[in-house]
């Protein structure tokens, strides 16, 4: 793989956000030779990104005119990650989940329909957007599933209309299009409060794996929306990585593949393992199903990706959870100056209602 990215230019949007600058770390061990970063900073911070000359970073969304006139037909592969950051900021505000997350995919796209030294578009699409919306026993979800028109929010939309972006543009512009579907992403490097205030809690409390490491760490309870009965397939960032870096070196322009473990995991099993590996005392606390939350059990099919591109999950949970667990001991003093930038946000909105 060292060898497809060696002296190429990179495009990476959302390159700040948490994927993103795990991405970008692991192109620059290529060699590669120069990486443009796009981000507004959203939900992400400039101080992910390591010190090097060969990261351009340019602040602001790829839909302003004036950040993607300056992008040229000069990058061989490009990496689109940037989202407006989960379903339930997205439930809050749809409409800047459309301003974010949708016309970003539609006018990178439509700028780039002509390029013509691009081998590789790589976008980042949502396994949750596919999956079956079941409280019964799950099944791998295929590539080729049937994707329904039973959305739990506005970013499950987007995301599938990304998707249909991505297959509309390859087929009429032949726009070189790979499509990387993802499942539950966890690891070092997720800050939590990473970026600006979206209007809800969920704007700190962004992902259950960080949330959970976190209150752990702190000896409180951990959260069990629906008691923890719900299962995801877990992930570790450094396989994403990998697995985007393969859709781009041996992804077919216009196909899809699942970046996936293939491993389903119950909230309540992950809380459990977070817990003994933190030594927290404290006993989860049982709460009730999230009334939005229809899709309740998945895990993704690994099939597709181990054949086409020789992608396989390399860490199983509990390693990751471990490496996470020491990256937010850590960083606690950098995650709570995150955190605590919107308590203030918080209590300066308040002062002027007052």
């Amino acid at each position: 793989m060292a060898e497809a990215f060696k002296d190429t230019r990179i495009l990476v949007v959302g390159g700040a956000g948490f994927v993103g600058s795990n991405l970008v770390r692991m192109l620059l061990v290529k060699e590669v030779d120069k990486v443009v970063v796009v981000d507004n900073l959203l939900s992400s911070e400039q101080e992910n990104l390591p010190e090097d000359k060969r990261i351009d970073f340019r602040l602001g969304s790829i839909i302003d005119d004036t950040i993607l006139g300056g992008i040229d037909d000069s990058f061989d592969y490009v990496f689109h990650l940037a989202t407006y950051h989960g379903n339930q900021s997205s439930i809050h505000d749809p409409l800047s989940d459309h301003e974010n997350n949708t016309l970003t995919t539609l006018k990178l796209y439509w700028h780039m329909r002509d390029f013509k030294r691009l081998k590789r578009l790589v976008y980042s699409a949502a396994g949750c957007a596919v999956a079956a919306k079941t409280e019964g026993e799950a099944r791998a979800t295929a590539e080729d599933a049937p994707v329904a028109l039973e959305m739990d929010s506005p970013y499950s939309i987007s995301k599938i209309i990304g998707e249909f972006y991505s297959v509309y543009f390859h087929r009429q512009h032949k726009l070189p299009t790979v499509r990387a579907r993802f499942q539950n992403v966890y690891g070092p490097g997720e800050v939590l409060g990473a970026g600006q205030w979206r209007g809800t809690p969920a704007t700190v409390w962004r992902n259950v794996t960080p949330t959970f490491i976190y209150k752990a760490l702190k000896g409180e309870s951990l959260p069990l929306q629906n008691e923890g009965n719900a299962s995801r397939d877990f992930i570790y960032v450094e396989d994403i990585c990998r697995g985007l870096m393969l859709c781009a070196e041996r992804g077919r322009p216009g196909a899809v593949y699942n970046l996936a473990s293939g491993v389903e995991t119950t909230v309540r099993e992950l809380a459990e393992t977070i817990n003994r590996l933190t030594g927290n005392p404290a006993s989860p606390t049982l709460l009730p199903r999230r009334p939005w939350d229809h899709s309740i059990h998945r895990f993704g099919s690994t099939e597709k990706a181990s054949k086409e591109l020789g992608f396989e999950a390399q860490i199983p949970l509990e390693k990751g959870l471990r490496r996470t667990v020491a990256w937010t001991r850590e960083n606690l003093a950098r995650i709570e100056a995150a955190m605590d930038k919107h308590e203030r946000h918080l209590a300066r909105t308040e002062s002027q209602r007052d």
